[in-house]
């Protein structure tokens, strides 16, 4: 990892998008802070693309698909997406009222069928290994699992492994985040949901300019977006992490969480 003052500024000018991890990226103690926040206003300001992606329930992300100055969150690891769709009325400029188009990536039997096996592999875990409980924001989840160890429960390495081998026994994919250890059915995981919802917001294929974006994260369940993209940045508590990596970002801030976050955007802003 090289520290981002050395990212050239030619690659900064080719930036037309920025992919972000939410939680310890945006986040600081579970709350994103308020040079976090104008930190996507200005990325949104300067006319750039900026996508929100997370191992978060659809749930848990509807309240800030609304409030933040984002395209789009795209949650629970890629499976479905949210947009804040502003309708206006007569008088220009004035929001009679927002609502949030969802979409999903596999119809609605398809999420039936996987989220009632789920819940059964969910059950499982909590009964097996000692300690596991679900996430707290299990309820506003619809198409994967997550068992907390480190946002309200801490579980040392070996039962997050744990967790991780009865979920892949399952037949599930299995990730683990700065926070959670996630599990879904199907194909789809970060990068894929970049792809398809680049696809969907714009109409543009995300494998044919790589180079135009950005993607910024913290934590192992980052890795495949680390290795796709060019221009990789790390906030500097991935160090926690950097053991456990196969691919790390190419560029890491000094600060940590949303204060590294804000120095990313101040470095791309810069060019």
């Amino acid at each position: 990892m090289q520290a981002l003052s050395t990212w050239p500024l030619a690659d900064r000018r080719r930036i037309t998008g920025v992919f972000t991890d939410i939680d310890d990226t945006l986040t600081t103690n579970g709350a994103i802070t308020p040079e976090a926040l104008q930190a996507l206003h200005d990325l949104k300001a300067a006319g750039l693309h900026v996508i929100a992606i997370t191992g978060r329930p659809v749930g848990w992300s509807e309240e800030f698909a609304l409030a933040w100055p984002v395209d789009a969150i795209v949650a629970e690891n890629g499976a479905v997406a949210l947009r804040n769709i502003s309708l206006t009325g007569h008088q220009p400029n004035r929001i009679l009222r927002e609502q949030l188009s969802k979409s999903y990536q596999t119809d609605a039997a398809q999420r039936a069928h996987h989220y009632a096996r789920m819940q059964q592999v969910l059950a499982h875990i909590e009964r097996e290994v000692p300690g596991a409980q679900r996430s707290t924001d299990s309820p506003g989840r619809e198409t994967d699992i997550a068992i907390d160890h480190s946002e309200f429960t801490h579980l040392p390495p070996e039962r997050i492994a744990q967790v991780v081998r009865l979920m892949q026994q399952a037949g599930m994919h299995a990730t683990v985040s700065s926070i959670h250890i996630n599990a879904w059915y199907g194909d789809h995981n970060k990068l894929q949901g970049a792809r398809w919802i680049t696809q969907q917001l714009l109409g543009r294929d995300l494998s044919a300019e790589m180079h135009q974006w950005a993607y910024i994260g913290d934590s192992t369940n980052d890795q495949l977006m680390f290795e796709a993209f060019p221009h990789s940045i790390g906030v500097a508590n991935i160090a926690r992490f950097v053991p456990q990596l196969s691919h790390l970002p190419r560029y890491v801030t000094l600060g940590e969480r949303g204060a590294g976050f804000a120095q990313f955007s101040a470095a791309l802003l810069s060019r």
